[in-house]
Parts: C-alpha cells; structure tokens; sequence
C-alpha cells in the first residue's frame, strides 16, 4: 500500500535524515502526540475559562487553520508550528465548548469521553486487526473524509452569502443521521493515523521531524471527532425539549 503512496518517498526521506542525523521512533512518537494533546487540553481550558478570549475565536480559528496549512504543505515545520496549532485549536475549542456547556450543563464532559473511548476503541481494532487497513478501505476513508470536507466548504460559502444551511441548526432525524455518519468516518480516519505511524516507525526510516507531524495528524482528527460528538450530542439534547 504504501509503495504507491509519495508520502513514503524513502529516498526523499534518506537525504533528510542525512541532514537532521535522528530517525522517527514509535515512542518518540507517542511522546510528541501526548505534549500537543496536553498543549491544547490547557489551552482549552484557559478559553473555557475565560470568556473574554471567545470574542477572538473567529480570528485564532483563521490563523490555526492557516497554520495547519503551512504544516500540511511543508512537513518539516511542524516541530515549531504543532505546538502553536495545538495551542490555537485549544483555544478555539474552549470558546465553542463553553457556548455548548452553558445550554447543556455537563455535554462537555460527555464528549470528552466519549471522544477518548472511540480513540481507545479505534486503536484496539487495528492493533488486534479486526479492522486491517486494506488499500481499499484506506482509498473509501480518504474519499468519503473528502466529500465531507466539500459539504463543509460549500455549506460555509452557502452561508457566507446568506443561504440558510439547515444541517448546522436542524434537530432533525436526518440532521443527526448525518452528524452519526461524519462521527464515523471521522473514528475510521484514527485507523489512516495508527497506519501512518506504524508505516514510518517500521517500513520506512524518516527524520524525526516526522514524529511532530504525525502527533499533529492525531490531534485533528481528535479535534474533528470531539466537535462533532459535541454536536451530536447538543442535537439529541434539543431533541428531547
């Protein structure tokens, strides 16, 4: 599978490697991906804290997202730009909890869980491969991660010009059928992540830059999971009133 794929280039790899002089590791790994995780989780909680910082959401959600980018494209920054991205995106997500926790006293901390236990979920069913990642499953994950990610932008864009979008507001059976369906494929991309890392920290040698980069990757698709557990979660809450 991963052949085919630029990303394991181990050529390009080699020459960066030549030039850092340090390889990737499983535990370095893990390492880097628990530090964004803790960066973000106190970021979170300082915005969710302080309510003063939700004025800036719009402006900090811009610029993490624009860091994203930069890290996307260019690999080898992520030592220095994860750290701020993970900050960023902590902020945000407090500000966004906040608002949700003040409608249904106690839905964050429900998604938190829930968030950590498909994570944990997830991992159990590749490491025991009751779910192998087959070049089929991984192009179905990529595909359907894809058309997610145009719903998104066409419905922001729709938005932006004043068309009412009714997925983001509706409680409706639909709305939550497809909120249930973003949640899992946002689960199924922790299998793309499990297999990335084990494919760099055992088939390929990388530079170690690339343990920051897939602690990164982590950390996204934590990000797109819990905001969308959260929303499920507020959907069903309206639901019942």
């Amino acid at each position: 599978m991963a052949s085919g794929n630029p990303l394991f280039n181990e050529k390009a790899y080699q020459q960066a490697l030549n030039r850092t002089g340090s390889a990737m590791t499983l535990q370095g790994t893990i390492n880097k991906t628990f530090f964004l995780l803790l960066l973000c989780a106190v970021a979170g909680m300082i915005s969710f804290h302080h309510t003063a910082i939700a004025a800036y959401t719009g402006l900090i959600a811009l610029v993490t997202f624009a860091i994203s980018l930069i890290i996307i494209f260019n690999k080898n920054t992520a030592p220095m730009l994860a750290p701020l991205y993970a900050v960023g995106e902590g902020l945000v997500l407090g500000g966004i909890s906040a608002i949700y926790n003040a409608q249904y006293h106690g839905i964050v901390a429900q998604a938190v869980a829930i968030t950590l236990l498909v994570f944990f979920i997830m991992l159990f069913l590749y490491k025991t491969q009751i779910i192998k990642v087959t070049r089929g499953l991984a192009i179905g994950i990529v595909s359907a991660t894809g058309a997610i990610a145009i719903f998104y932008v066409v419905s922001i864009i729709l938005m932006l010009f004043g068309v009412n979008v009714s997925y983001f507001s509706s409680t409706s059976p639909l709305s939550i059928g497809i909120n249930l369906l973003i949640c899992g494929v946002a689960a199924f991309n922790f299998l793309l992540d499990f297999h990335f890392i084990d494919e760099l920290t055992s088939h390929v040698v990388v530079p170690k830059y690339m343990e920051w980069y897939a602690g990164f990757s982590l950390l996204i698709t934590l990000v797109w999971l819990y905001l969308e557990i959260l929303r499920l979660l507020g959907r069903t809450n309206s639901s019942r009133n």
